[in-house]
């Protein structure tokens, strides 16, 4: 049976809603929705790029809790409420994931509040970022 560890970032709505902030399921890692919020400072710009590249920083930190990393990234979903944000977010999602090339989900969708620009989710399979990948180009 493969080993669990579940982290969590100390967020009271960790404990009110019951979710772990990262899962880890032997070499597959999920890590939940993430904001833009500054986790030290508890600081979030009215950017939605901003936001992006700070929400980037947020995975980063709980891959690397579990031993993972962008590179390992395999599936994003990036939640966009405004329409409008959507092509300046995901020109910077893009620019993150450049060579990494997850299958990829965006949703334009109310979030928990005005806040909140875009929330990203992702899920990575440990390893498979530094192992030479197959690319196969298929026209569907």
């Amino acid at each position: 049976m493969p080993e669990v560890v579940k982290v969590k970032s100390g967020s009271p709505y960790e404990e009110r809603e019951s979710y772990s902030r990262v899962v880890r399921v032997g070499d597959a890692v999920f890590v939940s929705n993430c904001a833009g919020r500054n986790y030290a400072t508890r600081e979030m710009s009215t950017d939605p790029v901003e936001q992006t590249r700070q929400a980037f920083k947020n995975i980063e930190g709980a891959l690397r809790s579990v031993g993972a990393e962008v590179a390992d990234i395999v599936r994003s979903r990036v939640t966009v409420p405004n329409p409008t944000d959507a092509p300046d977010v995901m020109a910077e999602v893009g620019k993150i994931l450049r060579g990494v090339d997850p299958a990829s989900t965006v949703l334009c969708s109310p979030l928990g509040g005005p806040d909140y620009k875009v929330e990203i989710e992702v899920t990575a399979v440990v390893g498979v970022g530094a192992s030479e990948q197959e690319r196969k180009t298929v026209i569907l």
